[in-house]
């Protein structure tokens, strides 16, 4: 940010902290819960002053809580209210000049952002004007936020309470399961404590966390031995889900980290031990659905709602029906489509589905061309959510944000190692981000 930038920043949150005082000193005789929130509004500003990623920072536990709030009429995820609120933050603090890998991350979003334009301006109602700014949230907004919390050093910090959180689900569900077997009940586990979580939800969200752990990249700072203890309660609690689509995205991820980590490479076979029986175990549930010919069961209804969202494409085949058009009536499907390219194309057209391609294609290119021991992550993690939607949901809030926040600290943590080996490559105005790194993802001597 520019020396203008930041005065006309520090001047606007002067003006702003002075009136959050005057309004405090008014609503505590009457307001006591209102003048709370606002001295601790007041307290957050302050903390992001002297540390512009304590929000985002506070923000990567409570980017995993599907729980619903009110805010302003709307019904939300406490994950989107949380992640808006650090993306404004980022998008005012966070630490400039971007990385080129992030600049290239957040342009090809603003490709797709462009291109499902036309379906807003075409089909005009509340929802889709919404959701327009809600997938720019989730993917630019989880990248900047990411970004803030490894370029400022937090990368251990923001990824360390992330996995809190998700190993305090993984050992939720595992208890909940064990209750469920001692009744005889051998069924996917449905969480319902403290709050209800699909499965899929679940299965997807600690497929993310297994992928963290197994990669365990060195900026991370976990032991081996803890990071196999969490991968092992991660995948424990992913088959009591029984979510087939996050488990084969799961074996896709830990063969790209397999693939792609020279730590890994010796440990193909128990990759394959893990994989290959996960992957089994998936075919025989699929199998049976299949021979038990019960036309409303889980496979069975994917290919009608597959058919029925192509119908509902040609009705408007280059722009779509508009974002989230299920939750309008506007046609006859009233449910999202549970296949990522499927439900572009009838919400966005053939417009939309290209850029949404670029997107994910870009990506996983811009992620694979980073140093192994940055970029491994993040290829791992988005291609991990791209299979899972290929027979499920993909605009879903969390997981679409929490690969994208991975990435971002990824692509932070990156930048920071690079300016600390090369510091005058900044200085001399050497683009940022050009400092040598070595094939096994160490910054080059």
């Amino acid at each position: 940010m520019t020396g203008m930038g930041r005065r006309l920043v520090l001047a606007v949150g002067a003006v702003v902290l002075v009136v959050l005082g005057l309004g405090i000193g008014y609503l505590a005789p009457a307001h006591p819960e209102l003048a709370l929130g606002a001295a601790a509004a007041v307290l957050m500003l302050g903390i992001t002053a002297a540390e512009p990623a304590a929000i985002p920072l506070v923000a990567f536990p409570l980017l995993v809580v599907v729980y619903r709030v009110e805010a302003a009429g709307v019904d939300l995820s406490l994950s989107d209210v949380v992640l808006a609120l650090a993306t404004l933050t980022a998008l005012v603090f966070a630490p400039r000049p971007f990385h080129p890998a992030l600049r290239n991350l957040l342009w090809l979003n603003a490709a797709y952002q462009f291109a499902t334009l036309f379906t807003v301006l075409v089909n005009p109602y509340q929802a889709n004007v919404v959701e327009w700014f809600h997938a720019w949230m989730l993917v630019s907004g989880a990248l900047i936020v990411g970004w803030t919390v490894g370029r400022q050093g937090f990368a251990r910090s923001a990824l360390t309470l992330f996995l809190l959180a998700c190993l305090a689900i993984a050992a939720v569900t595992v208890v909940q399961a064990a209750a469920q077997w001692a009744r005889g009940d051998f069924g996917p586990v449905y969480v319902s404590w403290p709050y209800a979580m699909h499965k899929n939800f679940v299965g997807t969200l600690l497929g993310f966390a297994a992928v963290v752990v197994y990669a365990r990249p060195g900026w991370l700072g976990w032991t081996q031995g803890w990071a196999r203890s969490a991968l092992a309660l991660f995948a424990v609690a992913m088959l009591f889900t029984q979510s087939r689509q996050a488990i084969i995205a799961l074996g896709v991820a830990l063969v790209i980290v397999a693939f792609r980590d020279r730590r890994q490479r010796q440990r193909w076979s128990l990759v394959l031990l893990g994989v290959v029986p996960a992957l089994a175990l998936v075919a025989t549930l699929v199998r049976d659905q299949v021979q038990s010919g019960n036309q409303f069961n889980s496979v069975f209804q994917r290919l009608n709602w597959f058919g029925d969202t192509v119908e509902v494409w040609a009705a408007s085949p280059w722009v779509g029906q508009g974002l989230r058009f299920w939750t309008t009536g506007r046609t006859a499907v009233a449910f999202q489509p549970p296949n990522a390219e499927l439900e572009v194309l009838a919400s966005a057209g053939v417009i939309g589905l290209a850029a949404f391609l670029l997107l994910m294609v870009g990506t996983l290119r811009q992620l694979w061309r980073l140093a192994p021991a940055y970029g491994t992550l993040g290829v791992a993690a988005v291609a991990s959510r791209l299979v899972q939607s290929q027979l499920d949901l993909f605009w879903i809030t969390i997981q679409v944000s929490v690969p994208f926040a991975l990435v971002g600290v990824a692509i932070g943590a990156l930048a920071r190692d690079e300016l600390a080996a090369s510091p005058w490559q900044t200085a001399s105005g050497t683009r940022p981000g050009a400092a040598p790194v070595a094939a096994g993802g160490r910054i080059a001597a």
